[in-house]
């Protein structure tokens, strides 16, 4: 049994892991991007026009592509995941070819993916409570930034590129050694999961 423990840990530790599970989160919130974008320009040529996902008065991108949260910076915030996924998926095949970065490119990267991580819960937020719809693509964006900031942070961690002061960075380290980062994601989207069914409800299938 601790062999297998000790396996799995490994396995967890490893770049083939951590970057793979990086690059496969950041090519879903690129996809999921472009099609918001595209969507975005379909609403700025038509602000009536009905999307694929517009599915009922909850489930509707349509609804929540014609908010102002929605081009909070003047044009469509889909683009912002145009410009900052393929940078993240050139760190994640970089690094699987074996590529090191500077400590300090690591710590940059990580504090513009944490700016764009607060800024999806931003508008995730804004959804849920304020524009009272929910957009499928733009969840799976939500999704999809949670597990790319949670990839980063690790390996960041991992590789004590973060610059923190010591006690801090042995008591991080030693969490992702006991796979608390997993255990934390998982509750994080699981919260998330039941306020979207506990908010909506029967109204999600109408």
């Amino acid at each position: 049994m601790n062999d297998l423990l000790d396996r799995i840990h490994r396995f967890r530790q490893s770049d083939g892991w951590i970057f793979g599970y990086m690059l496969f989160s950041s090519l879903v919130s690129l996809t999921a991007s472009f099609v918001l974008s595209v969507d975005a320009i379909e609403l700025a040529k038509n602000p009536d026009a009905i999307l694929s996902c517009d599915i009922n008065s909850v489930i509707s991108c349509g609804t929540v592509g014609t908010t102002w949260q929605a081009n909070l910076l003047g044009f469509p915030n889909a683009f912002l995941g145009l410009i900052a996924e393929p940078v993240v998926i050139t760190i994640a095949v970089a690094s699987l070819a074996k590529v090191r970065f500077p400590r300090g490119f690591m710590l940059a990267a990580q504090v513009v993916y944490t700016i764009g991580f607060l800024f999806a819960y931003w508008l995730f937020y804004q959804s849920m409570f304020h524009i009272n719809a929910l957009c499928p693509w733009c969840l799976l964006v939500t999704l999809s930034t949670t597990l790319v900031f949670s990839s980063l942070t690790h390996v960041n961690i991992r590789d004590n590129n973060l610059f923190l002061p010591a006690r801090v960075q042995t008591v991080l380290a030693s969490g992702l050694r006991m796979g608390l980062d997993a255990l934390i994601v998982v509750v994080w989207l699981t919260l998330i999961v039941v306020s979207i069914l506990v908010k909506y409800g029967a109204a999600l299938f109408a």
